[in-house]
């Protein structure tokens, strides 16, 4: 039985880059930083959330041939890669927050029949809406 979601793993071209980025802008905590096995392993979690830990792979060897790295990279700078929603209690207010420290949102934020959402991309392509979650009930 699965217990529950314990990694994820999001494709970042330079780790340094992605650290300033996740760290520096959008405020999680650096859980893992080394070398282990020939390659940087650097997990970051969000600072409500330290159990769940996001790793910035890069997709080069040993984790893939050069072949399929190359795809990989060109989908993420492409934007074609959905990384998934990042919550807040605020959409409005962390959007502004970020657009102030350079974040490029692709979208602004819209009331939705599931709250009030953003997107925005990280310096590789990714992905990612800002959520502000309708609550329910209460």
């Amino acid at each position: 039985m699965i217990t529950a979601l314990g990694l994820v793993c999001v494709w970042v071209f330079d780790h340094d880059v992605a650290l300033d980025f996740y760290v520096g802008k959008l405020g999680f905590k650096t859980a893992a930083d080394m070398e282990a096995e020939g390659q940087r392993w650097v997990l970051v979690s969000p600072p409500e959330q330290p159990e769940l830990s996001v790793m910035l792979a890069v997709p080069a060897p040993p984790v893939m041939d050069e072949a399929t790295a190359e795809i990989v990279r060109s989908l993420v700078a492409k934007g074609g890669w959905g990384t998934g929603a990042l919550f807040t209690d605020d959409c409005r207010a962390t959007y502004e927050e970020l657009r102030a420290k350079s974040v490029e949102f692709v979208e602004a934020p819209h009331e939705r029949f599931y709250g009030v959402d953003a997107a925005f991309r990280d310096p590789f392509g990714n992905h990612w809406r800002l959520t502000q979650p309708l609550r329910r009930g209460p």
